[in-house]
């Protein structure tokens, strides 16, 4: 996997890493959704490290295990998105996917990783393999 990029191009700080939406539904789903849990994780972890401000890793994976966080986390990724780029193409009202069993997942995770991606990728990350 390749490495974080530096911030570049007015972002505070290190630009986080692109990963595969496939990937992680997959490994999601053979490992029973431990690695959604580190997903949670990076992901809430590296919008902190870039914005300066927002829940961080471990916070946010609380908030996770009690669903409030799946209504933050695309919260984060607007506000990041917004704040750089241009609007985001969602708000929070997307984690009421997660209520769909196994398609809303997916669903879920195709639209806030996507666009997180594209956000990394837009700061100078290497795409996603």
């Amino acid at each position: 996997m390749a490495q974080p990029a530096t911030a570049a191009r007015g972002a505070k700080g290190a630009v986080g890493q692109p990963r595969s939406p496939v990937l992680v539904i997959v490994l999601t789903i053979v490992t029973l959704g431990i690695y959604g849990l580190y997903w949670d994780y990076k992901t809430f972890q590296e919008l902190k490290d870039h914005n300066g401000e927002g829940l961080g890793g471990v916070v946010g994976l609380i908030l996770c295990w009690l669903l409030v966080g799946y209504f933050l986390l695309p919260s984060e990724v607007a506000k990041t998105y917004e704040s750089y780029v241009k609007p985001a193409p969602f708000g929070p009202i997307i984690g009421l996917w997660l209520f769909v069993p196994l398609v809303g997942f997916i669903i879920y995770l195709l639209k806030v990783k996507g666009a997180l991606n594209d956000y990394w990728v837009s700061k100078g990350a290497s795409p996603a393999s």
